[in-house]
């Protein structure tokens, strides 16, 4: 386990540290954000706030695992491989769009639809090179059995998987795309995640069917460094928080929001616990519902608003909550969901 908190630690430092060197660089080329003319007025303040900060993220958590592979002495495996190179890929995608904007001097980057299709190409690669590399026990990355709170018995097909895990991979970039709208907001949210996937992955590696078979075993490919990746995640969006923090010195921008729940959704898929990031990342769900109520209802009624802004963190702003109350809520919220999640993960494995 010692290798799991060198990537955390490292993670974290480098995060911690290298942050303010990207700021200075970011603000040297004039990266700053671009804020919306229709969001809050209390915004316009952050106008210049450096961006593209999901960058040292991306570069920190490299570094990390790394360093923990270098120490350890084992190679990387394909199972963390394919969630890195998703990372990076959704990385790429962000970085164009804020790339855009910057250059633009305007909040449109790349248009709604260029992102979807982009972000479901490189998902449905994801899903498709999960199912490939079996092992000699026959497992592969991404199983083609459906996961709730671990595998299941019902068979998806390599299909169906793939479209399966495009889904997941899309709908989480993009609620921690929305959830990135305050200081500190989906960072903190993301790092509580990450550490939930830490615990199930060192739980799943020491009942794994290779160590303790038995009925009740885990068949998963690769959990423990699974568990050192999510463990480099956690560091590094915990040491970004530090300079992301009301008030924020730096944004991580679409380059973070993207990468970020790219490597939840993943996480997800190849640990198994594909429907159980519903609980453990029921924040970003909340806020990724109201969107959806708010544009249903808006066309349905002919105008008319459930919320006053979208998404739901910009409603209690407008109502007069300070932006620091509304984020250490919403972290709240974000604990007790990884709370619940935890729960139901270990409640089934008791009662199995």
């Amino acid at each position: 386990m010692k290798v799991i908190l060198i990537a955390g630690a490292m993670a974290l430092l480098f995060s911690l540290f290298g942050t303010p060197f990207l700021i200075r660089i970011l603000a040297k080329r004039g990266f700053g954000q671009i804020i919306r003319d229709d969001g809050p007025t209390s915004h316009h303040t952050k106008r210049g706030t450096p961006t593209m900060g999901g960058i040292v993220i991306i570069v920190a958590t490299l570094f990390a695992y790394a360093i923990a592979h270098f120490f350890s002495g084992r190679p990387p495996t394909i199972s963390a491989l394919l969630v890195i190179g998703l990372v990076v890929s959704l990385g790429l995608i962000g970085f164009l769009d804020d790339y855009l904007k910057i250059s633009r001097k305007q909040s449109l980057g790349l248009s709604g639809k260029q992102k979807l299709v982009a972000q479901a190409a490189i998902a449905s690669l994801f899903g498709y090179l999960g199912i490939q590399f079996a092992d000699l026990d026959g497992l592969t990355p991404i199983s083609q059995h459906l996961s709730t709170v671990r595998e299941t018995s019902l068979v998806l097909g390599p299909i169906l998987v793939v479209i399966w895990v495009a889904f997941m991979v899309v709908a989480t970039s993009n609620g921690v795309n929305l959830t990135d709208g305050l200081d500190g907001l989906a960072s903190g949210a993301s790092a509580m995640t990450f550490l939930a996937f830490v615990l199930i992955g060192v739980w799943e590696f020491g009942q794994s069917c290779a160590i303790a078979l038995s009925n009740n075993c885990y068949a998963v490919r690769d959990p423990l460094d699974l568990a050192v990746l999510a463990a480099a995640f956690a560091g590094s969006c915990t040491g970004f928080l530090w300079w992301n923090a009301s008030p924020a010195k730096i944004f991580m921008g679409d380059t973070g929001s993207l990468a970020l729940g790219g490597a939840l959704a993943g996480l997800a898929a190849t640990l198994r616990v594909e429907l159980l990031l519903i609980p453990l990342g029921g924040l970003f769900v909340i806020i990724t519902m109201s969107v959806i109520i708010q544009t249903l209802y808006f066309k349905i009624s002919g105008g008319k608003r459930v919320f006053k802004m979208a998404p739901l963190q910009h409603h209690f702003e407008l109502l007069g909550w300070g932006e620091v109350t509304i984020v250490i809520r919403f972290w709240i919220i974000a604990g007790l969901s990884v709370a619940l999640g935890l729960g139901l993960f270990y409640a089934q494995w008791v009662s199995a």
